[in-house]
Order: structure tokens, then sequence, then C-alpha cells
């Protein structure tokens, strides 16, 4: 079947399962918008009208810029860095910084250190050092573990104070994600008529109502947006959060090391690269999450011993899946599709399997003029042979069908054919946080129906428009016969960068 590696993963999707009332049968709303809570955010409302799902998405949208400005550690007006700046002294606070500060405290217990908020004073002799292009002094780090393991700030239950004990650099941000992800959600759910909801953000979402949601785990050492998922689960009324080394980081001497670092030791997190828990309190699986990453195995299976609520997937820098049991509750059974083989004609060589292209490109921020959020813009990203025929799709990002001629080159080229039968996927997709409006897409010289094509002259097409914005393509002729190449391409008004990466499968991305 024609499409079946496609990248579309913000498609609406009409579904007709359940009924508001005979007349009106329920569908799936979605939204996806960039640089929310620095990276990017998928709305997903299963209702039966338009009115609805925009109702439950303002709500939505109102709590986690609500939330930002208390708990945002980059807006330097949020409450959390007024208070951060008011020195050794007690502050009353409001009662979502507090809940957010008590939840560090008890989540440090829990894991035994391993999640700290003054984690950040490691983070930065690690990103100061990373600058300079050396590994931090045995003594720094020693010096930072000290600071760390001191009391930073006392919490008084009864009136809501904080006082701060040093100037210890905090940071809120291995969960507070989650903690807003939780509450923007509750505000949906509580929206009329809607019957299901999906908040995403960055990979960290809740899922609010009775109605499965597929969730796809990106896979840390193939994390492309097309890529295959490592494996899939559904889940109802639980939150899934995924932190790994794979997409942040720092890069020393040509060697990556983990953004995530143990509180404990000062060194970065390198036994586990992703960890996805899954469980019925958002906080707690992005901060066991990243946690994960830290601790040993052992250690995990000692703290999750007695919670049946608690499911989790590890994946070792060795390629390892380290399932609990609880997993298997979640765990949908793969179909993998078999192998297709072909023999190449003695003058016809097939595409260099030991190769592949990887697609980068990064969205431009938008500002609207009225203030409110501008949404993502349809795009789509193909590969045309020599003939001008279309070989492979990569991306098509949309979220409603009547907008597909939007995209007028890829239309013209593709429309027929997709429309046939193909269907995009609805599910949802966990994984470690990417930056906003960064997406990576990668093609393994296949075409759509999984045939590996000659190895030849391509052309690669990146479209894109936006709603009450402009139209942009970029088309670049491309050699491929098995020798690397990196090609920048020029950026637009849509496209802040975008580059074309023909190398050996393997090589590093960092």
């Amino acid at each position: 079947m024609k499409f079946k590696h496609l990248s579309a993963a913000f498609l609406l999707v009409i579904t007709a399962s359940a009924f508001v009332n005979p007349k009106k049968a329920l569908r799936t709303f979605v939204s996806n918008y960039e640089n929310v809570l620095g990276t990017s955010l998928e709305l997903k409302f299963k209702t039966s009208s338009q009115a609805d799902a925009d109702l439950a998405e303002a709500r939505a949208l109102n709590e986690i810029d609500r939330l930002d400005d208390i708990l945002s550690a980059y807006k330097t007006n949020s409450e959390f860095n007024k208070w951060m700046s008011n020195g050794k002294q007690t502050t009353k606070v409001s009662s979502e910084l507090f809940e957010v500060l008590k939840q560090f405290e008890n989540y440090k217990t829990l894991t035994n250190g391993a999640l700290d908020a003054s984690a950040k004073v490691i983070g930065d002799v690690w990103k100061k050092a990373a600058a300079e292009n050396r590994l931090p002094s045995t003594e720094a780090l020693k010096h930072a573990v000290a600071l760390v393991k001191q009391r930073h700030y006392i919490l008084n239950e009864q009136d809501k104070t904080v006082t701060r004990l040093d100037d210890a650099p905090l940071a809120l941000n291995s969960f507070a994600k989650s903690y807003i992800i939780n509450k923007a959600a509750e505000k949906a759910a509580q929206s009329p008529g809607i019957e299901n909801v999906v908040v995403n953000i960055g990979g960290d979402m809740v899922i609010k109502g009775n109605q499965p949601e597929a969730v796809e785990i990106a896979n840390p050492k193939a994390d492309a947006e097309n890529d295959a998922a490592l494996t899939t689960i559904k889940v109802s009324n639980m939150a899934v959060a995924t932190s790994g080394n794979y997409r942040r980081g720092f890069n020393v001497n040509g060697k990556w090391y983990s953004h995530i670092v143990d509180p404990r030791t000062g060194k970065p997190a390198s036994e586990i690269i992703s960890a996805t828990v899954i469980g019925p309190d958002a906080s707690e699986a992005g901060a066991l999450a990243t946690s994960f990453n830290v601790l040993s195995i052992a250690e995990i299976e000692a703290l999750t011993a007695t919670r049946n609520d608690i499911a989790y997937l590890l994946i070792t820098k060795d390629g390892e899946e380290i399932r609990s049991k609880e997993w298997a509750n979640y765990e949908v059974a793969l179909n993998k599709p078999a192998a297709v083989l072909e023999k190449a004609s003695k003058a016809d060589k097939l595409w260099n399997t030991k190769y592949e292209l990887v697609v980068n490109l990064e969205i431009a921020n938008i500002e609207s003029t009225d203030g409110k959020r501008v949404r993502r813009p349809f795009v789509a990203v193909w590969i045309e042979d020599a003939a001008k025929t279309p070989v492979r799709n990569l991306a098509i990002w949309y979220n409603k069908p009547r907008w597909l001629p939007d995209l007028k080159s890829w239309n013209r080229a593709n429309g027929d054919e997709f429309k046939k039968g193909a269907e995009g996927k609805l599910s949802s997709t966990s994984s470690a946080t990417r930056g906003p409006g960064k997406y990576s897409l990668s093609w393994d010289g296949k075409d759509d129906s999984g045939k590996l094509v000659k190895a030849g002259i391509y052309t690669v097409f990146i479209e894109v428009a936006r709603e009450h914005g402009t139209y942009q393509v970029i088309a670049k002729e491309m050699k491929f016969t098995g020798s690397a190449q990196k090609v920048e391409l020029t950026p637009n008004t849509e496209l802040t960068s975008a580059s074309l990466d023909y190398r050996k499968i393997g090589t590093s991305k960092k």
C-alpha cells in the first residue's frame, strides 16, 4: 500500500464511533503549535463540533500561558524568577509554585536524590565547559555536587510561604512541563461537549477520557519524525512521559554527553538513553522518566516494586529494551511489514543501503499582530526521480483534508494517489523533547511501496503553506550514489533553516 511509511502525525481523521446525539457524530480535531514551553504542542479533541473544539483549545492554551507565567525559568517576569531574585528571605507564593516546589522535595526523597531542582548547578558547570570544548574539572564537579546536596529552601504549608536558604540556581523543567500539561488537559476536558482530550507538549502527554489513545514510542537510535516507532501503546486517562539523551546534551571533543545529570555524582546519564513512563499522575510520570535515566536498573525496580499503576520502558546505550511487567498492559502487538527484496539488473544499481538521507528543517516562529498564537503551517516533504515522478512521501502535515490543495506542488504530484486510500496516522508520539520547530526526516532509499529505488539523481521537495501566511517551496536536486554530501538550503519566510544530509547510516547527528 502506498504511503505506508508516511509521517503524517498531525492529520485530522473523522470517526463515527460514538454520538453526542443521533445527528452529530464525534470527530477528532487536531491543532499544532510551535514555541510552546520551548518545544512543540499538539492538541486533540474528540467532540461533535468545531466550536466545541475551539473553546476547549482556547481553555487549554490559556491555562498553559497562565502557568508558564508562574513557573517559567525563561520568562524574566515569571513568578518563579521573581522569587529566585528575592534572595534569602521568606516569600508568599502562589499555590501552583508552592505545589511544584513541594513535589520536587517529595520526588527528591522518592528517587533517593536522583531528581533535584538544584541539579541546574551541575548542568551549568557542564554547559560552561562544553562551550570551551573541554570536560569539567573534577574540582568544579565536586564543588557543584556539594552545593546540590545542601538544602535550598523551606516550605511553610500553613502560610504557603517559601524561605530561600542560599543562592543556588534552581530549575523546574524536570517535570513542570508535565504539571502544566495535566492542568491544561483538565481545563479542556471540562469544556462542554468534549469526550476525549490529548495534550502533547514535546513528547510528554496527558490523555483525558475513556477513548484509548495510540501512542508511538520514538526509537532513540532512529528518531526522525518518519522513522519507525520502537513500539506502540494504547492508554486512556493516563500520562505518558519520555526522557532521554538523544535530542539535547553537550558535545565535547566530538563525544556526546546527556543533558540529564546525576545530582549525586555530577556525571551525565550514560547507561539509559531513553525512559518512558506511563502513570496516573503527570508530574510523577515526568519526574520518574527523568530520574530513570540516572538510576540503576536495580534502583528502578526497587522504587516501582509496589506500584502496579506505573509502567516503564527503558532503552540502554546498547539498545537493550527493558520493560516493567506492567508495560504489557498497554503495549500493542506490531505487525512489522515483510522486507521487500529486489534484484537489480547489471545496468541498474540500486540505492546503497549503507546510506540514508536526513532532511532537517526548522519552522519559523511567526508571531501574530493580535497577540494570538499562530498555528504551525502545513508542510509536505517528498522525493521525485529524474522523470519528475514522485517516488517517496516523507511527510505531510496538515489538520484538515480540505486544506491539502494549499500544498499546491505536492497536491499536483501526489494528491490523487493519496486520496485513493492512503491514511495518515492519528496516533501521538512520545519522545525526548525537541527544540521548537526543529524536525528531522529520513529517507532510506525506498519508494512508497517499500522497494529500493535505483541509485542516481533525485529531487527533494519541501513545501510550506501557512493559513493567512505565505507559500514557500524548495526543490533541490541531489546525486545519491554512495558518496556522502551535505547541502544547506536557502531559508525563507516559513523556514528558518533547512539542510539535506546524505550520509552513512549510524553517522552521529550531534
